[in-house]
């Protein structure tokens, strides 16, 4: 018997709380693995009172038995990876069996991250990226000229490849300092020494997984909504952030994906620039960012903060093939007198849209009031919720036409309802 993936992703424009869910469910699974993104996202995850934040190791790392990888779609930082690394050492006997790398994997460099604050600084519309180097690295995937990391089976002809990357910048008159020859080898020596040891056919592995009829969980970085082909563009990430996403950046073939779990918060966040239409910038916007801890786990940067848009979230379960929602942090709603959810669109002149728009800045939400509650934290059965916590849920997987199956109602990983 073959067994198919499974996929936990992003509905909103990131930071849903992927991290907790992913390593609540990891426990059944073997394989846990990261499909595309790089070190600008992060996962915070609580277990025994104690936080982990991850940006490109697999949430599964937690657990011994489970092996993780990061898949051929990811561009990885080795400078932030091994960094990572390092807090893992002493777990479980140490990462070795336990996490392995693409060989397809793409580098990010020094060059990729200075060419990305350079981009951001000059742009007449800043994206507001973190800076890491995500774009340029894909930028020279996409071009074919990037660098795979199993190019640092051989340093020496990998060092001068880098040093004629700087030197064709300085050519174009992009004023970054270069560095020598030595420099660069030697910074690349202690990357493969690390990280070589790592290094696997991925999907190979996977492949072979599936045959055994183990269970794999792939587990997407950023938010559908930062899809570079349907998310607010150009306000996106450089990857594919949706369910295609996973099979494009493991090998896992459309036809062996199974349950596509999609990750929401109980109202809205977004990190940087762009389109954000239910964002509140006034007092309820701050009660929700200092409630929720809305502060990036890669940047600190205090996140965007507004009403759930089910509208948005509708489209996103659509796009993914959506089979259960979870909903993450009902717990920051408590307290408000009255919780409001868009549930559709006006344009500049008044229309109701039937439709999703290619361009959230053009339009204006519907909102639908729901009374508020006292207290839903670490509640843990959905029965025992407050009832106009029930009937907020119940209300938008109605509307959504997803069932909410998961409620987190604290950072803890057991303070989670099952429905």
């Amino acid at each position: 018997m073959v067994s198919k993936a499974d996929l936990i992703v992003g509905i909103q424009w990131g930071d849903e709380g992927k991290g907790k869910m992913v390593d609540l469910l990891a426990r059944n699974y073997a394989y846990v693995v990261r499909y595309q993104g790089g070190h600008n996202a992060g996962h915070t995850i609580v277990t025994e009172g104690k936080k982990y934040a991850l940006h490109l190791i697999p949430s599964g790392i937690l657990y011994p038995n489970c092996k993780n990888i990061i898949g051929s779609g990811v561009v990885i930082s080795p400078k932030a990876l091994i960094t990572e690394m390092a807090q893992f050492e002493n777990m479980h006997g140490g990462l070795q069996g336990r996490l392995f790398i693409s060989a397809k994997a793409h580098l990010i460099l020094s060059y990729h991250e200075l060419l990305d604050q350079l981009n951001e600084k000059s742009a007449k519309v800043a994206i507001g990226t973190t800076g890491k180097g995500i774009g340029p690295a894909y930028t020279d995937k996409v071009s074919r000229n990037g660098i795979r990391i199993e190019e640092l089976k051989n340093t020496e002809s990998l060092a001068q490849r880098v040093l004629e990357k700087f030197q064709s910048l300085s050519a174009k008159g992009i004023v970054i300092p270069t560095p020598t020859f030595e420099d660069i080898k030697t910074e690349l020596d202690s990357y493969a020494k690390a990280l070589l040891p790592y290094l696997a056919n991925t999907t190979a592995m996977l492949w072979k997984a599936m045959d055994n009829n183990e269970k794999i969980l792939c587990e997407g970085a950023q938010g559908s909504m930062l899809d570079i082909d349907f998310g607010t563009y150009p306000f996106v990430t450089s990857s594919t952030t949706t369910a295609a996403g996973a099979c494009s950046g493991t090998g896992i073939a459309p036809r062996e994906l199974g349950e596509v779990i999609g990750i929401t918060k109980a109202y809205c966040t977004r990190v940087g620039n762009g389109p954000f239409p239910t964002e509140e910038e006034g007092e309820i916007g701050e009660t929700l960012r200092t409630k929720g801890g809305e502060f990036g786990v890669t940047t600190g940067r205090a996140r965007r903060c507004g009403w759930l848009d089910a509208m948005a979230v509708k489209y996103a379960c659509r796009i993914n093939g959506v089979s259960a929602l979870a909903m993450m942090k009902l717990d920051v709603l408590d307290g408000f007198a009255s919780i409001q959810v868009c549930t559709g669109y006006k344009d500049k002149k008044g229309n109701v849209l039937k439709d999703f728009p290619n361009d959230l800045a053009q339009v204006t939400p519907i909102y639908q009031s729901f009374k508020g509650w006292d207290k839903t934290a670490g509640v843990r059965e959905f029965a025992k919720l407050p009832k106009d916590a029930q009937d907020y849920i119940l209300a938008l997987e109605q509307f959504i036409g997803v069932k909410i199956t998961m409620i987190s109602t604290s950072p803890d990983r057991n303070d989670t309802i099952f429905r």
